[in-house]
Order: structure tokens, then sequence, then C-alpha cells
């Protein structure tokens, strides 16, 4: 534990619980006074009641004790709270497991993106309409759940809720991700996908086949930005009458 007088010259300070037996972090945290040395004593009182916990208790069971490492110190809790939150997002973007159960703080708006994500993200000019025979499908969730290892395609092709009626109709599909079109497909065909409620009952969801749009369709759409409808909640969105105004 830290002595008082240690404890004042830390301020706000971020630190990673370190597995002996890898030398590698398990845990990124934020904290202040003696905040880093307080998971072992929960493990031991909270047994079994998560991933972090399992952890440290197989490393007490193997003989060892867990390091502790102070990354950063000396910072406000803003500051603390922003580079906490970059390396859970390096460790996301190297493949590197750790415990942690929640994103960063302001991961969401200010996170890891690629430069074409930054660049659509402040340059990319609003989407106005939405043609005819053109579907917007929002990747966020299909994307995350992935982790990455499906590519914008896979993510936006399957399984949504459309009416059947406007099956025959959709020819393009817009695919949103963050708040901005990353590609537009163009639709070959649609297909039903059977999937199961949270009752356990089945329902049909559609999925379509197609590739990258032609260019003269792409310049249209591509790295326009998308404002979210008041209270939308399904991801899917297409023209209703002549004009859909976004």
């Amino acid at each position: 534990m830290f002595e008082a007088f240690i404890v004042e010259k830390l301020e706000a300070y971020v630190y990673a619980l370190i597995d002996p037996r890898t030398e590698l972090p398990f845990y990124i945290g934020k904290g202040r006074n003696n905040r880093v040395f307080f998971h072992a004593a929960c493990a031991l009182e909270f047994p079994n009641t998560s991933d972090k916990y399992d952890i440290i208790t197989e490393i007490k069971n193997a003989g060892f004790e867990v390091n502790h490492l102070i990354i950063r110190h000396g910072m406000t809790d803003q500051a603390a709270f922003e580079v906490e939150s970059a390396l859970i997002d390096f460790c996301t973007i190297i493949k590197h497991s750790i415990t942690n159960i929640v994103l960063g703080h302001g991961a969401s708006t200010f996170g890891v993106m690629t430069a074409d994500e930054i660049i659509r993200k402040y340059k990319s000019e609003p989407l106005s309409e939405i043609e005819d025979g053109f579907v917007l499908i929002n990747i966020n969730k299909s994307y995350k759940q992935a982790k990455g290892q499906k590519s914008y395609y896979e993510a936006t092709k399957e399984h949504w809720v459309i009416e059947k009626s406007r099956i025959g109709t959709l020819r393009y599909a817009l695919s949103e991700h963050k708040g901005s079109i990353i590609e537009v497909f163009k639709i070959l065909e649609w297909y039903p996908v059977e999937t199961k409620g949270k009752s356990g009952k089945p329902r049909i969801r559609w999925g379509f086949n197609g590739h990258v749009a032609e260019d003269e369709v792409r310049v249209r759409y591509l790295n326009k930005s998308v404002l979210k409808a008041q209270g939308a909640a399904n991801p899917i969105r297409y023209n209703y009458g002549k004009k859909t105004i976004i």
C-alpha cells in the first residue's frame, strides 16, 4: 500500500494489473489513493464474479502475486480518464485481451479511428436524401460484435428487418458506420434468413448478395455524413416518398 505522502504525490493515475506468469497486463484502470491495490482484496471477497477476479485467483493459486504497474501519474481525473481510454483502445487494436468490460471514457467519440474515419468524421458532407431503390443500413452493432473480423460487406449483407413488399424495389445498400457512409453495394438478390427471437421463436430477416457499386453511384453517397433520426432505433432506413431528409 502507498503511504500518505506518496498518495499526495500520485494524484490521479492510470495503472495496469500485470500477470507475472506472462508479464502482460490483464486489466487497465484509473484511480487515486490505493485504488490499484483494491482488486486483489475484492477477488478474495467476491470470487468467481468477474474474469478479472478469476485471473487474480489463478495467479494466487499458482503461488504468485499480481504485479502493479503505474503507467502515468500526477494527472487530473479528466486526463487520467483519457489515458485509460487510449490504452484500452490500443489493447483492442493489437488484439491483446484484457478483462475490462467497458470501453474507456469517451471511446465512442474520440477513440481509435483509422485516418479515413477521422477524415469522414470531420470533413464529410451531410446526406440530404435517399433515392428510391436505396436502403441505408447502420452497421455499428454488427461490425462491433464481429470485433473487426468482418468486412464492411459481411457486416452489411444480413440480417435485417425489412418490409417484404419493399424487398423487390431495393437495388443498392448504403453501409453506414459511425455516422458516415463507408461503402455502397449493388444488390444482386435478396434472400430470407431464419433467426430466433428472445423468446426462441423463429423469425424471418433478410440478407442480400451483391458487390461494390459502380463508381458513378458510389460517388453520390460515399463518405457522406448521416444524422440519426430523432428517436430512431431501427438500423434500416429507406425512401417512403420522393425524398427522405436524413
